[in-house]
This record gives structure tokens, C-alpha cells and sequence, in this order.
């Protein structure tokens, strides 16, 4: 069962919000997506977008891997 976001309380985000969140390249990241390793976009005609909320939990995931 899709548990589905409470899109009220989240909003979408750019590849270029990402890069510069992180300091990573987008090369990077389209490759982490092929690998099924960061979300996949959702596409908006020619346009990437992510929720913000998803990103957080990947990040934070990877925050979490590091410490451990």
C-alpha cells in the first residue's frame, strides 16, 4: 500500500535546490537515480521536480549510515 504525502506541507524542489543543499553535481545524482539509489523525479512536462520531503529522508538516511 502508497502511503501518499500530505502535499500541504510539502512542496517541490529543483535539481539546482539539491546540488546546492548537498555541494554534489547533478552528474551525481542522475546517477545515484539509475541505480535506484535517490528518488526518482517527478516529471512536469520537460521538468524534474522532487519533494522536498523525500530528499530530507535521503539525506537524512545517509546522515544516519555515516554515524554509525
Amino acid at each position: 500500500m502508497t502511503v501518499l504525502p500530505d502535499l500541504t506541507n510539502d512542496h517541490l524542489v529543483t535539481m539546482a535546490f539539491i546540488t546546492e543543499l548537498t555541494g554534489l553535481s547533478d552528474k551525481w545524482f542522475y546517477k545515484l537515480i539509475s541505480e535506484g539509489a535517490f528518488p526518482k523525479p517527478i516529471k512536469l512536462g520537460r521538468s524534474s521536480r522532487w519533494l522536498h520531503s523525500e530528499v530530507q529522508t535521503w539525506l537524512q538516511a545517509r546522515i544516519d549510515a555515516s554515524r554509525q
